[in-house]
């Protein structure tokens, strides 16, 4: 059963560019994982200063092994200095997929 973990990110206003570039600049890192199946950043519209960050996986234990593997940590070190987070928090959501619909979609 697929797995989505959504990365909730506060970003204040002044930095929401500075997140969507670092996003862009690594696009790529996680698609060629194993058991990886789906990614959005998603931009909040009004009401919020919340990016959400939607992955989808074959299951959990496709998720751990890239959290825990060499292809996450070089995505979120990089090289050399690291620069300062762009977001002010962050929080965790799992789900299971119970339904999919859509083109392309189980």
């Amino acid at each position: 059963m697929s797995v989505v973990k959504i990365n909730v990110l506060t970003v204040p206003a002044e930095q929401r560019e500075v997140l969507e570039q670092r996003f862009a600049a690594r696009a790529g890192a996680v698609e060629n994982s194993d058991g990886f199946e789906w990614f959005e950043l998603l931009r909040p519209v009004e009401g919020t200063d919340q990016y959400l960050v939607y992955t989808r996986w074959r299951d959990e234990e496709s998720y751990l092994a890239w959290m825990e593997g060499g292809p996450m940590k070089a995505a979120h070190q990089g090289g050399g200095e690291r620069p300062k987070p762009a977001a002010t928090g962050s929080e965790l959501w799992s789900f299971e997929v119970v339904q999919s619909a859509g083109a392309g979609r189980e």
